[in-house]
């Protein structure tokens, strides 16, 4: 079974990635994150976001999202999210295990981006006892169907929840291929973006995914929460470095823009070669291709691995790993 296009989850971790990996695992090193190299990937960040952020690194994105969120409404409350959003799909109740309760509240709105009326109406309905009432917004960029928010997007949606006072969290999981695709990073912090997960694992970097504080107020005893959640790494360095690699090499754009060119280039080929549609604008590293039942089986009996998403349409995704053979491999495949 090919998984070339799984997910970009089923690549290794990029050169650059692996080698930072292996001159951090040299000599001795403070550990519990009071490392230089945790310290350096902190700045590494905080000068792509041009903003002074508490940053901290986990073992998982299920887990720095559901602790973000957890940061942000209380048991008795809720949290809004498109209701395709991994917080809401594929996390087996993380943010409401580790928010105790807290709720997610699903929105529509096309290829993964939340409809601002929707929102709108979410924030407008009258706050009884019997409901939980919203707490925060969850965003994702790029989004599950590989959408990417523009800057002026966002704005129309982070506005009305912050003028209710509320907070805002962003899954960043793919944000290096939001970035790829031309969305300004450093526009987070004045579009007033409370915590950030940014993404390493998908970009290359083995299992790390960084905790990013805007609001310094939400860091209070931080450690401790995240010590308490089994996430704070003990040879910190080890975990981090990886994405250090990525940082300081350019790798972590460079691999995310391949991923998102290789995505082009399977959606051109299907579009011109294949009778299927394709269910979504490809602007990120994913590609939904419209595909009967059977003609999806056939795909899979050819030992290529992918699955039906949410939507009803079959999910292609691109990763720093993906080669241009593949691809053409992949839609020879499809043409038959």
């Amino acid at each position: 079974m090919r998984l070339d296009f799984a997910s970009d989850n089923t690549s290794g971790m990029a050169p650059e990635a692996l080698a930072a990996l292996t001159q951090a695992n040299t000599g001795y090193a403070r550990s519990y994150g009071a490392d230089e190299v945790s310290r350096q990937t902190a700045d590494e960040i905080r000068k792509r976001l041009d903003a002074d952020v508490e940053v901290r690194f986990l073992y998982s994105g299920t887990a720095a999202n559901a602790i973000a969120l957890s940061m942000l409404a209380w048991p008795y409350e809720a949290v809004l999210a498109h209701h395709a959003a991994h917080v809401c799909t594929d996390e087996t109740g993380a943010p409401g295990f580790f928010g105790q309760g807290m709720g997610l509240v699903g929105l529509p709105g096309l290829s993964g981006r939340i409809d601002p009326e929707a929102l709108q109406l979410a924030l407008d309905v009258p706050e009884v006892g019997h409901r939980q009432p919203p707490a925060a917004l969850s965003l994702t960029q790029a989004t599950e169907y590989g959408a990417v928010y523009s800057v002026e997007e966002l704005q129309a949606l982070i506005a009305p929840v912050k003028a209710r006072g509320l907070g805002v969290h962003m899954d960043g999981a793919r944000l290096a291929n939001a970035v790829a695709a031309g969305f300004d990073v450093k526009s987070l912090a004045r579009l007033g973006v409370d915590l950030l997960v940014w993404g390493g694992a998908k970009a290359g970097a083995g299992c790390v995914e960084a905790l990013v504080i805007f609001d310094r107020s939400l860091a209070h005893r931080i450690d401790n929460r995240l010590k308490q959640a089994g996430q704070t790494a003990s040879k910190g360095r080890l975990l981090v470095a990886p994405l250090l690699g990525l940082l300081q090499s350019g790798q972590w754009e460079a691999g995310a823009a391949h991923a998102n060119a290789m995505a082009m280039r399977l959606a051109n080929g299907i579009a011109d070669a294949t009778p299927y549609a394709l269910a979504h604008p490809v602007e990120a590293n994913a590609v939904f291709a419209r595909m009967p039942t059977p003609a999806h089986a056939r795909l899979t009996d050819a030992g290529w691995a992918c699955y039906r998403f949410d939507d009803g349409s079959v999910r292609f995704v691109c990763s720093w790993a993906t080669t241009p053979e593949a691809v053409d491999d992949l839609i020879e495949t499809l043409a038959c």
